[in-house]
């Protein structure tokens, strides 16, 4: 390898090290929606669970990232931007060829009187006049050395090249893609969908007073308020004045009239309701609402008194009862109907009254109830963010009943609404309008307050109005963290139940309620939130008042925000008043009379107090000290206090806390009360609820709260868990110091650990992603995690200060120098005394060395026993100071993970990710402190810890191994393990020893090798593994790092043994090994040589499916397009390095040949072999593809034919299942991706060396490689990717979900600031398919133009790079020609992939390159290709030519140049000029005659160019080759004139069939030229779908072929020339040969074609049956095979016989299958009259259509045809009578057609028994005309005439064409009584056929007999005999006839009697009627005709003299060009 190594030492530096400051531990501050941060108010020493919680939600999110991590990927992001930096790359498919010459005319039928004598030289125009040449190629001629030649292409070919392959590639499938490991969502505060409503007026009829609304949202369904009130008022200032001294202030955030409204469970049921109150005042509800219903503002002049008195009455009671309410009235509107009506509409106009119902919803059915974390499915997502902004309308309020205000009567209101969809009667309306706005929220909008009333961004410029977010009640659980502060409480009183009282003083009652810290009144606490229009905070509420009513319901809702320090004097005080509406005379104080009091602690046992109360009233005064305890049990005073109702419980309430601090779950708060009695500052005995805990059970009463924390509800755990894991973690890190005992907590605290993850992954309510990581615990990890920190508990007993959390990152440097240091001393010690652990090396890379030295297996020992930890024993014991050694958090983890037993244990393993990225993250933690001191990577961590690793790895291995075995519905848990345990390795490279790490990765592959599981599994299990480890952003590093392999670790897998010959030199050997998977290589190469290891032995197996294949591939495909999209990578050099890594893979592709998928290269149509236009979407393969198959002797002629026998031994050998094209093409873009990159001597090297059979699949191998890549075009729906993505939506939008969020391993560069990106927010683009230009997407229409365009530019840049790279490899192949033996085949190889290059659609650049290649090659091996690959030559010619007419100028002067090289060349050397001339002209007539849009014009200036070329040429000048080349491109233009004129005949296939025919003919005697018109004919009569004609073209080919071939050989299973042929059609003898004396087939040029051979003939023979038997005729394919048997037999083809006896059961079995029931042709005559048709005039031709068509259908297709050529002249006569030209319009042009028949004489029929006989070999056809001698066409029976006429044509049916020259007609003329007895013979023979069938058809048969015996059938047989046989005849000539019909009437009779018989047994029950009519009518028909029948005429049997006058009547007539046809 030392050609490897030298000068590279610094390239490897480069690679082969990490960087420095790779790992980067950051705090990175939280994104706050609001000003600030929710925090407790100032000033208050806070609860340390309280400091806790605050703290959490406030301190920044910890993350651990790496500096390169993902460099890799971050070019996909560029991506989006690639289309602008690429060049447009031009297709022939794309242009669209401007036209030069003026559009067709329409055809002039003239065209074709010039008669086929012409010459072939003769030329319509001569070239070198109106035509001026292309430029031509610079250069041509210049070089006189090949190498120089060389060098100029290759520099040519180097410059503008894409750097990056991949990059043009859409990415692979992410179903594969395992090492994205998706960012976790950042924690944040939880929302549902959100909404905005904006109140915009609130009116009623009159308005007279201030009101005031309260607007919040219930949910039916789940029958519970879901949201807190939120309060606006719209009242006037003159209003808002009467209430001025209840006022005080009015605060801004007060002014809103708009609220947020959060839905989380979207439900069809969820109804917004508006409450509006007004001021109290005297009266019902009704009273004061009678006015609102009787008055109307706009009657004013009528009523403006009573308003004016009405203001000034509700004045006064504002300045006395301001500050009390009273209800009034309320409106609803089902939220969820407007929102999905305005979804549906998206223009949803103002809804309905009360409730629009629209059914969307409740279509969509339940919602699920909680689906994981997106809340709601997907189709609500979109419902709810997506409907177009909403006014809705309220016409109608409801009057509030004084007895009706609870919340279950307004459920029961709502329900009515919902089942009656309208208001009850017995609601009384008031009417007025509410009209809101709702719209969806977005982004906030400005001036926003949160629910605690701070300012959300962004913040308002000037003042606004604010919009307030209202918080939600979820109707059920939310599963999210908190993640802010937040501690509110919701009072709601609901019922007063004073019915005993007596007295009247409690009647209008309204309830005070205050906040007290204490009982002095100076207590009073300001925290309860204000409404509309007033203070922000306030002291004290009112409850609205109902008048009179002595037991009043309450709705009201008092939110408070709680302080953040409760103690046991807080409370709430409630006190009750009784209101005097109406003010006596006597009385002018207050109107409050007091009636009592109640009050509730807010703290119960130190928990907060929520939940239903019922509490007593005491009368009169509030006892001492009454704040510490219940109303219920206040101890009893003196004097005693009076109760109300003595004591009862009379007030019903019920209090709800909306908190982050206060659990409400006795489990977790008993945990966090122990856990905080541990910092200190806590007296003993400690009080929890009702028990008393003393300092020695504490530890006791720990254990039992860690334990049963998993068992606390699963919503409060997941509400707190990020507070409760750090506890845990802290447990677990610290021993604890508890009355002077040391107790340890670390594995019980662990093992609550294991339980939380275990039920959090248990929980149906909880999402998970694709790698089955609980999403809360994955957030966890990634953003909030932190060691736990060491000072937090430490200290016990009282005065333990805590460090302020500012310091725990700058006290990073935990442990000092001197500590480090004798840690490593230890570890040194324990290694040497532990054999199985390795000394530290003094040399600079130890990690390397520690493999080598390492045994196979790390065994850890048992060393639990020994298991002593300094820490265990402290110092002292009084617990003040710090350990020496203190533990480290991950070692305790991995020591914990390694001793934990039975449940415990599998759950860890189970969830084993959570456990390795806990590890990682602390370590990453310990390794940050750790690089700050500059500890060298190796003593990083200790030995034991390294053990603890290694078992830990090994038994995760071990499980996954077990679950294989046993368990294999587990598949998928094992996968999940599988997965994280090679992230936990590829997250070790970056933190521990390497060399450590590969050992542990050995030992994964030797335990995965297990011979139990089945290989595809384990294999898959492997790949996955190894693609995690390979997306390592250090993976070059790592790989490359062993330069020599003395420092290799040794290889896990069993080697490939190398298949190289033992013959070749030790130096062939050193190179060809390069490209094989060495085990010397698995060793320099740990990793790279895995993962091709893997994919080597996935690719040798079977798998249901081709799974593991593509699993093995796409693993290999996205590691290379790593690399070549890495920055790293860029340098020429470093790519070579990184290719030579991957040599190996070139050779296992190679290998793998046979499995790739060829749909890709078959598509093509194999147009290798025609010139099959590249342009013609609906191109059905050409004609002769199976022929090119028989030649090549294999489907994809691309082998060279000495491989042939190697590859069919190989297929034969391994039946392994094909890879899917996707698949196919992942693998070759990995091939050409190494191809490019790698060295290029070194290739060189490799293919002189490679022996002949390998040489072969890789020429093959590159053909594929031209087809797969090919452009589409952009006209294909497809584009870019075979495969569509046709995932379901919502399938792409979870995978989109998890990845827009993070980006994975190979994830997003983590950029340095921290801010939105860190959020993972940054879209990235490789994710976003269809935000790039990758969107695979089948249906065309939802692309955009410019989308379309940017796929077609970025697919056309990948054609184009991609056959680039093929072309270089094949220069470098060829220019190591001169140095290998077989010279022959490897150019012939070279050229063939070349031809199949020509063959594809290709850009401008390619082909200038490929030409260039190819005239390199004309110019170096002339000689070699004109002389031994002739067949070659000749597809060279075509494609060449086929290039000479382009549209593109640049594709056409390449073009020209490279023909005439080829002719220069072919002249000179040998003279095989001849050779290429008539394979030039073949090409031509070919490509002519196939191609439908063909640019004739193009080529006719290319043959001119080529002519310059010859003039210009200097050299040549005094050979004959300038006029040799002007006479063939003379005959070429001839040829090509012969094409515009079909041109013309585009539209009528016929003429366009017999232009052809008429070339054809010319080419009488230049059989290879006759040949290839037969076949363009056969090609277009196959487009046509004219088989049999098709096939008729392909006999007529074999016919001349087996002429030529009975010349040539003398053979006696050959066909003797086309006699042979007659039995399938005598026209055939056409073909016979011209005598010898004109043509002699051996010279040179002249038969030379693949076809003249005998596998040729047997192709157009097989190619022929086939089409038959498409055609129907099944007896014919039989004809055909009898010619093809003898020479299959000489041949000993038995294969080959094999399928022709299959081919021939199938058509016989067709024969007897399809019975009568085929079809053949339908005849008709057509004549043509008139001057216009020109030659045509006076023609008549019999056209055979296909099988049903009907007379009008070829009518309209000829009419339509030829009214464009004629316009109005063209007339189209509808009778089949004679014309009379004298009586024709010259000016016009006339088309008759009619119906013929096939005609056969009586001596005939005998041998046309089947109906194939009877429509095969036609050549008369006949009609009939009906006359009468009056001249009308029918009459009477007695005057009806019929006129029979004959046409014989010139061939017969089916011919070379479907329409033949008529050349004889005859006519005879029937009588009334002949036609009589033709029509009787005609039913007799009908009802024959119906009665004798083998299975007889009712239907059928009744039909016939209807119309035989039926009683009225007009002109039927009855009314005949009664006119031709009631009376003999006076003439005697008749006497015959009339005898005749008389005998046709017997056996009528006799049948019609056979046939009723026959219906007898046919008939169902039900018929029995319908039969005996039938029989009634068929006796009376028989009583009828007796008397006639049996009257005999005597004369008739006596002898008389025969007479012959009855003939007279024929007339025959002949055609005036019959006899010139004839002749």
């Amino acid at each position: 390898m030392s050609q490897l190594r030298s000068g590279d030492s610094a390239l490897m530096q480069e690679l082969g090290d990490f960087p420095d400051d790779d790992l980067e531990v950051e705090l990175v501050e939280k994104e706050c929606r609001t000003v600030r941060h929710s925090v407790p108010e100032e000033g208050v020493e806070l609860d340390s669970h309280v400091r806790d919680c605050v703290q959490s939600y406030t301190q920044p999110w910890l993350m651990v990232s790496r500096r390169c991590q993902g460099d890799s990927w971050s070019a996909y992001s560029e991506r989006a931007c690639l289309h602008k930096t690429l060049q447009k790359q031009t297709f022939e498919s794309d242009v669209q060829p401007e036209k030069l010459e003026t559009p067709v005319k329409s055809p002039s039928l003239a065209v074709l009187s010039d008669d086929s004598s012409r010459t072939l030289t003769s030329s319509d125009f001569d070239l070198r006049s109106g035509l001026t040449p292309d430029p031509r190629v610079e250069g041509l001629l210049h070089f006189s050395n090949h190498d120089d030649l060389d060098r100029f292409n290759q520099e040519a070919r180097q410059g503008n090249r894409h750097p990056e392959l991949f990059a043009l590639y859409p990415p692979a499938d992410e179903d594969d893609a395992v090492e994205i490991r998706p960012i976790p969502d950042c924690p944040k505060e939880h929302m549902g969908d959100r909404i905005i409503i904006r109140c915009q007026a609130i009116k009623f009829e009159i308005d007279i007073e201030p009101l005031f609304a309260t607007l919040a949202l219930y949910d039916l369904r789940e029958k519970k308020k879901i949201s807190e009130n939120f309060y606006c008022d719209l009242n006037s200032d003159q209003f808002k004045g009467f209430l001025k001294p209840h006022t005080p202030q009015t605060d801004h955030s007060t002014l809103s009239r708009a609220a947020i409204f959060s839905i989380t469970y979207p439900s069809p049921d969820i109804y917004l309701v508006i409450k509006i109150e007004k001021v109290l005042q005297q009266g019902e509800i009704s009273d004061c609402a009678e006015p609102y219903m009787v008055m109307k503002e706009t009657d004013s002049a009528k009523n403006k008194e009573k308003l004016e008195k009405l203001r000034n009455q509700s004045e006064m009671f504002c300045q006395r009862l301001g500050r009390y309410r009273m209800p009034f009235a309320w409106a609803t509107v089902n939220i969820m109907n407007v929102i999905s009506t305005a979804t549906l509409d998206r223009d949803a106009t103002d809804s309905d009254s009360l409730n629009g119902k629209s059914s969307s919803l409740e279509k969509r059915g339940q919602l699920p109830r909680r689906n994981s974390e997106r809340f709601g499915t997907m189709e609500d997502q979109c419902n709810m963010s997506a409907f177009k902004p909403a006014t809705i309308t309220i016409s109608t309020f409801c009057k509030q009943e004084g007895d009706r205000l609870s919340d279950e009567d307004l459920f029961k209101f709502l329900a009515d609404i919902k089942k009656f969809s309208s208001l009850q009667r017995r609601i009384k309306t008031i009417p007025g309008t509410i009209r809101l706005d709702v719209t969806p929220v977005h982004d906030n909008p400005v001036a926003c307050l949160s629910t605690e009333l701070i300012p959300v961004k962004p913040l308002a410029e000037k003042n606004v109005r604010p919009v307030k977010e209202v918080l939600e009640f979820p109707s059920s659980e939310v599963y999210v963290p908190h993640s802010t502060y937040r501690n509110l409480l919701y009072v709601y009183p609901q019922r007063l139940n004073f019915v005993n009282r007596l007295t009247s003083g409690g009647r209008n009652i309204t309830i005070k309620i205050q906040f007290m810290s204490g009982e002095d009144p100076s207590c009073l606490m300001p925290v309860i939130f204000g409404k509309s229009n007033g203070p922000e905070f306030v002291q004290e509420v009112y409850t609205p008042v109902t008048y009179h009513n002595k037991s009043p319901d309450f709705y009201e809702e008092v939110k408070m925000a709680l302080p953040a320090r409760l103690t046991e004097r807080h409370h709430l005080l409630f006190t009750f008043y009784h209101i005097s509406c109406q003010q006596k005379q006597n009385q002018t104080g207050a109107s409050e009379t007091l009636i009592g009091y109640s009050w509730l602690p807010i703290l119960s046992t130190d928990r907060l107090q929520t939940g239903q109360y019922c509490l007593p009233i005491a009368l009169d005064r509030l006892p001492v000290n009454y704040s510490l305890h219940s109303p219920e049990r206040i101890t009893p005073q003196v004097p005693p206090v009076k109760w109300m109702e003595s004591h009862k419980g009379v007030f019903n309430l019920e209090i709800q806390a909306v908190s982050s601090v206060h659990t409400q779950d006795n489990h977790l708060e008993r945990f966090f009360t122990l856990c905080h009695a541990l910092e200190g500052g806590v007296t003993f005995p400690l009080r929890v609820r009702e028990e008393k805990i003393p300092e020695n059970k504490l530890e006791h009463e720990l254990k039992l709260s860690i334990i049963s924390l998993s068992s606390s509800r699963l919503e409060p755990l997941v509400l707190y868990l990020h507070l409760v894991l750090d506890k845990l973690f802290t447990l677990i890190m610290q021993p604890m110091v508890i009355a002077g005992q040391t107790a340890n907590l670390a594995q019980i605290a662990f093992e609550s650990v294991v339980s939380i993850v275990n039920s959090l992954h248990n929980s149906q309510e909880l999402a998970r992603d694709q790698q089955g990581r609980n999403g809360l615990l994955a957030t966890y990890l990634y953003w909030v995690f932190r060691l736990p920190d060491s000072n937090e508990l430490l200290n016990t007993g009282p005065g333990g200060v805590v460090p302020p959390t500012e310091g725990r990152y700058s006290t990073m440097g935990r442990a000092s120098a001197s500590t480090v240091g004798t840690m490593l001393l230890q570890s040194r010690l324990r290694s040497s005394s532990n054999p199985d652990i390795p000394a530290p090396h003094s040399a600079e890379d130890t990690e390397v060395k520690n493999i080598l030295s390492a045994k196979g297996q790390n065994n850890p020992g048992s060393r639990m026993s020994t298991y002593v930890d300094v820490s265990s024993h402290p110092q002292s014991s009084t617990g003040g100071t710090r350990p020496s050694n203190r533990k480290q958090f991950h070692e305790e983890l991995a020591l914990q993970i390694v001793v934990s037993t039975g449940v415990c244990r599998e759950n860890a393993y189970k969830y084993a990710w959570f456990f390795f990225e806990l590890l990682v993250k602390s370590m990453a933690q310990h390794v940050s402190q750790l690089e700050k001191q500059d500890v060298p990577r190796r003593s990083r961590f200790s030995d034991r810890f390294k053990d603890d690793v290694t078992t830990i790895v090994s038994v995760v291995t071990a499980e996954i191994g077990t679950i294989l075995v046993k368990q294999q519905k587990e598949l998928e848990q094992a996968e999940k393990v599988n997965i994280s345990l090679a992230f936990f390795l590829y997250d070790l490279l970056s933190l521990m020893d390497r060399g450590f790490v590969f050992i542990l990765v050995k030992n994964y592959c030797n335990q995965m090798s297990t011979k139990t599981v089945s290989m595809p599994t384990l294999i898959s299990m492997r790949l996955e593994f190894l693609r995690i480890l390979c997306s390592h952003e250090h993976y070059l590093n790592l790989s490359l790092y062993f330069s020599s392999p003395a420092s290799a670790p040794v290889s896990p897998c069993p080697s490939i043994s190398s298949q190289s010959s033992s013959s070749c030199s030790f130096q062939e050997q050193r190179i060809l090994g390069l490209f094989e998977l060495s085990q010397e290589f698995k060793q320099q190469h740990y990793l790279a040589g895995l993962l091709l290891t893997e994919l080597s032995a996935a690719l040798d197996m079977e798998s249901e499916g081709g799974k593991v294949q593509k699993k093995a591939i796409n693993a290999t495909y996205s590691l290379l397009c790593a690399h070549d999209l890495d920055q790293r990578c860029t340098r020429p050099d470093v790519r070579a390095k990184v290719a030579t890594l991957y040599l190996p893979l070139v050779g296992i592709i190679i290998d793998s040949i046979n499995y790739l998928d060829f749909t890709v290269s078959e598509a093509r149509g194999g147009k290798s072999k025609t010139g099959g236009s590249d342009e013609d979407p609906d191109n059905i393969p050409p004609i002769n593809q199976s022929i090119a198959m028989a030649i090549a002797g294999n489907p994809f002629n691309t082998l060279a034919r000495n491989a042939l026998a190697s590859m069919a031994s190989v297929q034969s050998a391994k039946a392994v299942a094909t890879l899917s094209a996707e698949t196919s093409r992942n693998l070759l873009l990995c091939f050409l991706w190494v191809m490019k990159n790698a060295e290029r001597s070194l290739i060189q090297r490799w293919t002189v060396d490679m022996p002949s059979a390998q040489l072969n699949r890789l020429l093959e191998l590159l053909t594929i490689c031209v087809s797969c890549f090919e452009y589409r075009g952009k006209r294909s729906s497809d584009k870019v990717s075979t495969q569509a993505l046709q995932k379901s939506q919502q399938a792409k939008m979870q995978l989109e979900d998890s990845l827009l969020r993070g980006i994975g391993a190979r994830g997003e560069m983590m950029r340095r600031a921290g801010g939105s990106d860190r959020a993972g927010q940054r879209v990235n683009l490789r994710w976003r398919k269809d935000l790039t230009q990758w969107r695979q997407t089948n249906d065309k229409h939802d692309k955009t133009k410019a989308e379309l365009d940017q796929e077609a530019l970025i697919s056309g840049n990948l054609a184009t790079e991609s056959n680039l790279i093929v072309l270089d490899l094949l220069e470098t192949i060829v220019q190591a020609v001169p140095l290998a033996d077989c010279k022959e085949s490897v150019v012939g190889g070279v050229l063939r992939v070349l031809l199949h290059c020509l063959t594809c659609n290709q850009s401008t650049t390619f082909l200038s390159h490929c030409f260039s290649t190819l005239r390199a090659l004309v110019v170096k091996f002339g000689d070699l290709l004109f002389e031994e690959e002739a067949e070659q030559c000749a597809d060279l010619c075509q494609k060449v030519l086929q290039h000479c007419s382009s549209p593109v100028d640049g594709n056409r002067s390449q073009a020209c140049a490279t023909l005439y090289l080829i002719m220069r060349y072919s002249f000179s050397s040998a003279n095989n000029f001849s050779r290429v001339k008539m394979q030039v002209t073949m090409s031509l007539a070919s490509l002519v005659g196939k191609s439908s849009d063909f640019h004739e014009e193009y080529l006719r200036r290319s043959l001119r160019t080529i002519l310059a070329y010859a003039e210009e040429d200097t050299e040549m000048q005094n050979t004959p080759l300038p006029s040799q080349v002007d006479e063939l491109l003379r005959n070429l233009n001839s040829i090509l004139s012969d094409t515009v004129k079909m041109r013309e005949f585009q539209e009528d296939p016929e003429m366009l069939m017999d232009l052809m025919y008429r070339i054809a003919k010319g080419y009488q005697t230049s059989p290879d030229l006759r040949l290839t018109w037969l076949q363009n004919m056969a090609e277009k009569h196959k487009n046509r779908k004219c088989f049999t004609e098709s096939a008729m073209c392909l006999v007529h080919a074999a016919a001349l072929v087996a002429e030529y071939l009975s010349m040539l050989e003398d053979h006696k299973y050959l066909p003797v020339g086309s006699v042979t042929f007659q039995n399938i059609s005598p026209n055939v003898l056409e073909e016979s040969a011209v005598s010898d004396d004109i043509l002699s087939p051996d010279e040179d040029g002249v038969c030379s074609g693949q076809y003249f051979t005998t596998s040729g003939l047997v192709g157009l023979l097989k190619q022929a049956a086939e089409l038959f038997s498409n055609g129907g005729l099944y007896e014919t394919v039989n004809e055909v095979y009898k010619i093809i048997m003898p020479v299959l037999e000489a041949h000993r083809d038995f294969r080959e016989l094999v399928s022709t006896h299959e081919k021939l059961q199938r058509a016989f079995d067709n024969i007897i299958q399809k019975g009568h029931k085929r079809m053949f042709g339908t005849y008709f005559r057509v004549g043509f009259y008139g001057a216009k048709f020109g030659d045509l005039d006076e023609q008549e031709f019999v056209y055979k259509e296909p099988g049903i068509t009907h007379l009008p259908e070829i009518s309209h297709r000829l009419e339509n045809f030829y009214s464009q050529c004629f316009g109005d002249a063209l007339e189209m006569i509808k009778d089949s009578k004679d014309i009379d030209r004298s009586k024709l319009d010259a000016n016009k042009a006339y088309i008759q057609i009619t119906y013929v028949e096939p005609f056969f004489d009586d001596y005939e029929m005998k041998d046309r028994l089947t109906n194939f006989e009877k429509n095969f070999n036609l050549r008369r056809f006949m009609y009939t005309t009906p006359f009468t001698k009056a001249g009308r066409p029918r009459g009477e029976l007695n005057e009806q005439y019929k006129r029979k006429t004959i046409l014989t044509t010139m061939h017969t049916f089916p011919y070379i064409k479907t329409r033949i020259n008529v050349i004889q007609k005859e006519e005879f003329d029937l009588t009334p009584i002949e036609v009589a007895i033709e029509d009787m013979q005609k039913k007799t023979r009908e009802l024959a056929v119906a009665t004798h069938r083998e299975q007889p058809d009712a239907k059928m048969l009744q039909m016939l007999l209807q119309g035989s015996v039926g009683a009225t059938v007009n002109q039927g047989p009855l009314e005949v005999a009664q006119v031709f046989l009631n009376e003999i005849p006076a003439d005697p000539k008749l006497f015959r006839h009339h005898n005749k019909l008389r005998l046709c009437f017997k056996e009528f009779i006799m049948r019609c009697g056979e046939a009723v018989e026959k219906n007898k047994h046919l008939i169902t029950f039900d018929q029995k009627e319908y039969q005996q009519e039938l029989k009634k009518n068929y006796n009376r028909l028989r009583e009828n005709l007796r008397p006639m029948l049996e009257r005999k005429i005597p004369e008739l049997y006596k002898p008389i003299k025969p007479r012959l006058g009855n003939r007279d009547s024929v007339k025959r007539l002949s055609f005036r060009r019959a006899l010139e046809e004839n002749s």
